[in-house]
């Protein structure tokens, strides 16, 4: 039997955004609805002086996570094994405040690497999590930065890069835009504008007239009804002057970028959808963040697959990020599943079509995800 809904599926959209783990944008949601693995009160990491530092809701929009908390490789391993390198070690998460102190060398400014949003804070990304689908379990692909996480986005693998690497030689597998396009489907990278530019490994460029548009594109064919079969959005990631000299903030939400900014750019992602009603009665939108972006989160990742060769690392996937999903699922529903570490971004095309809406990225620290269900909602977020 069919999933309801699946026959009227025409478009998926994921928005990835950048560097927020899960327990820092939803995981005071707990309060609410049990069912989240979020913040329950017994959190805490222990600081350099060896006190206690209890996860709070304290976090800002702007201004405290500068500088920006680490999530390079070497990083993010001390923050998932608190500086233990012994064979057979275990992922305690208790590394975070260790890892931000060594950037600033000041007790008190590290512990703030412990604070999370209460939901009233982030009320668009609240919203959609109580009306839509939370992924408790979605894993960055590898316990890194964002280049080599977005790759994955892009290609199912990183062909073993941890790193910021720009360019990948000798790639042999195609992303999954020439894979879509190999069976005859559309697909397209909507980056938000020239100055801003695409956050991709430049071999994607390579099909630049091809896969690439601008987000007001993306608009655009919303409201016309002509969205490509597969779309990705990029958020904007740099605050710069627009053509007409007035000045655009960066939306991406990366510290220390403006987490408000990033609200409002995720609702106009959601209304443009929203706003054409046959799109909105085929398409599934889906939120992601590429990692965790050094921020504290309690839920240690999976190790890899035992014999897998696919990974660099041991435990191959990075903390929990922000997942919020609308891929036809119904109200609060709140999934646990998951996808190893290897398939984790291979979206659609082809053989990986089917993996897509029903996975898991098991890699590094989470990051969040929200789903929308497939009906019209009872509001429309204001993006002003």
């Amino acid at each position: 039997m069919s999933t309801p809904g699946f026959d009227k599926l025409k478009h998926i959209v994921v928005l990835m955004m950048e560097n927020r783990s899960f327990d820092h944008m939803l995981g005071a949601l707990k309060a609410t609805d049990a069912r989240i693995d979020g913040i329950d009160g017994t959190q805490s990491n222990i600081d350099t002086t060896g006190a206690k530092a209890p996860a709070q809701p304290l976090a800002q929009y702007q201004g405290q996570l500068d500088p920006d908390p680490d999530h390079h490789f070497p990083g993010v391993d001390l923050q998932i094994f608190n500086g233990d390198t012994t064979p057979g070690r275990a992922a305690t998460m208790q590394g975070f405040v260790k890892s931000y102190f060594s950037q600033q060398r000041d007790v008190n400014h590290s512990r703030k690497i412990m604070y999370y949003f209460p939901p009233e804070k982030l009320p668009v990304l609240t919203t959609l999590a109580t009306e839509f689908a939370v992924f408790n379990r979605w894993f960055a692909s590898i316990p890194g930065p964002t280049l080599c996480n977005r790759a994955f986005a892009h290609y199912g693998t990183s062909f073993g890069h941890v790193g910021m690497e720009i360019f990948y030689p000798n790639t042999q597998f195609k992303s999954i835009y020439q894979r879509l396009d190999d069976a005859k489907k559309t697909a397209k990278i909507y980056y938000f504008d020239v100055k801003s530019s695409s956050l991709e490994v430049v071999n994607l460029l390579q099909h630049q007239p091809q896969f690439f548009g601008t987000y007001q594109q993306f608009l655009d064919d919303c409201g016309k009804g002509e969205l490509p079969d597969y779309s990705f959005i990029e958020p904007n990631y740099s605050d710069h002057e627009g053509e007409d000299g007035a000045a655009i903030l960066a939306s991406d939400q990366h510290p220390d970028h403006h987490v408000r900014e990033g609200e409002r750019f995720i609702a106009s992602i959601y209304n443009a959808i929203r706003q054409n009603a046959a799109l909105w009665e085929s398409t599934a939108l889906l939120i992601v963040y590429d990692e965790h972006g050094g921020i504290y989160d309690h839920v240690p990742p999976p190790a890899r697959p035992t014999g897998s060769s696919r990974s660099p690392m041991r435990r191959a996937p990075g903390n929990r990020s922000c997942s919020i999903g609308s891929a036809f699922a119904s109200r609060r529903f709140w999934s646990h599943r998951g996808l190893p570490a290897a398939r984790s971004s291979a979206r659609i095309a082809s053989s990986n079509t089917r993996r897509f809406l029903a996975r898991r990225r098991s890699s590094s620290c989470r990051s969040s995800r929200i789903g929308r269900r497939a009906r019209r909602p009872r509001k429309r977020f204001s993006t002003c």
